[in-house]
């Protein structure tokens, strides 16, 4: 990062992911600064790659994929050979939308959007397939309480 984030930057920050779709003339507005300063800013957040994406969050339910499922993985392979074909094994599949490497009891935790419990299993045999592990379990979210893309950014 090449420079401290300011009262303002903040502001933008959370500004930005509360509506992502915000005009520069808007988003000035509500952070107090006038057009150009603003866009200079949102354009120095992005170049620092604090601003990663823009991207439209859509509703799971409505797209036909509403079981959310976390995947455990357990494996008694942690040679970096394993780790090449299990990291592009779990980027290729586009129902898993994370995939964390944990510390403690747990290797990876995996997080993927299908339609049931019968695409869930499909998308199991195909992981499978590609990457020995030792040990995979799942648990089906029943019910999402608090889920968000939001960083909490302090606005001091």
């Amino acid at each position: 990062m090449s420079h401290e984030l300011d009262t303002i930057d903040r502001r933008i920050l959370a500004e930005l992911q509360r509506d992502g779709t915000l005009s520069v003339d808007q988003l000035s507005e509500r952070v107090g600064l006038s057009r150009n300063a603003c866009w200079r800013r949102v354009k120095r957040l992005e170049d620092d790659r604090i601003i990663t994406e823009r991207v439209a969050l859509v509703d799971a339910d409505k797209l036909g994929l509403g079981l959310s499922v976390f995947i455990i993985v357990r494996t008694s392979s942690h040679d970096p050979d394993w780790l090449a074909r299990f990291r592009t094994a779990v980027t290729s599949f586009p129902e898993i939308t994370g995939v964390y490497r944990m510390s403690g009891d747990l290797d990876y935790v995996l997080r993927a959007r299908v339609a049931d419990v019968k695409a869930y299993d499909r998308l199991y045999q195909r992981l499978i397939a590609k990457v020995p592990l030792s040990d995979v379990s799942a648990s089906f979210v029943m019910e999402e309480i608090k889920e968000t893309t939001v960083v909490p950014v302090e606005v001091r």
